[in-house]
């Protein structure tokens, strides 16, 4: 029987996966972490066969979460689950060490598949995100503008292309709103731009945001 650990700041949605997982044979024990705190606390104190990570946690991203959990346990299986399309973070998150990555539109089904296979020691990718990443390795995809920006950075980026304020991206990331400015000012000059029309439009051009 597998234990899983489900990392989600939303309470329906940890129940809702919760009541998915346990409707099978195969899990036996589902534990809940609401932010990236509780969540390695809990990777400490217990071993789990499979953690399902979401990457909007508060506070700390979950790619930061992730790196972490695979410092402190190479080999636990994580899977991220989101609610951004592939196009914004899968690639990010499996070069930090994710197994897997579905997004929260996903059909249960295919959370039980993904959660048996990592627990087995195999990845979970989707066909259109496996071309992606053959597309990378080939040495064929752009060294484009986003890419130089570390992963809060890009976080932040795809949340002021979204519409979101200084204000609003700092209540949902937990940091302050200076934070967020300084963040803000090194994407403009990372990325050559000069204003947050500039980066909705190229963020939405290469469909990092919906």
């Amino acid at each position: 029987m597998l234990k899983v650990l489900i990392s989600d700041d939303h309470t329906l949605v940890r129940k809702g996966l919760r009541h998915i997982l346990l409707d099978t044979k195969d899990v036996g024990v589902v534990d809940e972490a609401r932010d990236g705190k509780e969540t390695i606390s809990k990777v400490c104190a217990h071993d789990y066969d499979v953690v399902l990570l979401d990457i909007s946690l508060p506070g700390r991203s979950g790619i930061d979460v992730l790196k972490q959990l695979k410092a402190l346990k190479p080999k636990l299986p994580v899977l991220i689950l989101s609610m951004h399309p592939e196009e914004q973070y899968a690639v990010r998150s499996l070069k930090a060490g994710a197994s897997g990555y579905l997004t929260k539109e996903s059909a249960p089904d295919e959370l039980l598949e993904a959660v048996q296979r990592l627990a087995k020691g195999g990845k979970f990718i989707t066909p259109s995100l496996a071309e992606k990443l053959a597309s990378e390795v080939g040495g064929k995809s752009e060294n484009m503008p986003h890419e130089t920006l570390s992963d809060r950075e890009y976080q932040v980026m795809c949340m002021i292309a979204s519409g979101k304020t200084v204000k609003e991206i700092s209540v949902d990331l937990d940091l302050s709103a200076k934070t967020i400015s300084t963040h803000r000012a090194r994407i403009l000059e990372k990325m050559g731009m000069k204003n947050n029309a500039n980066l909705t439009y190229y963020a939405i051009k290469l469909g990092l945001v919906d």
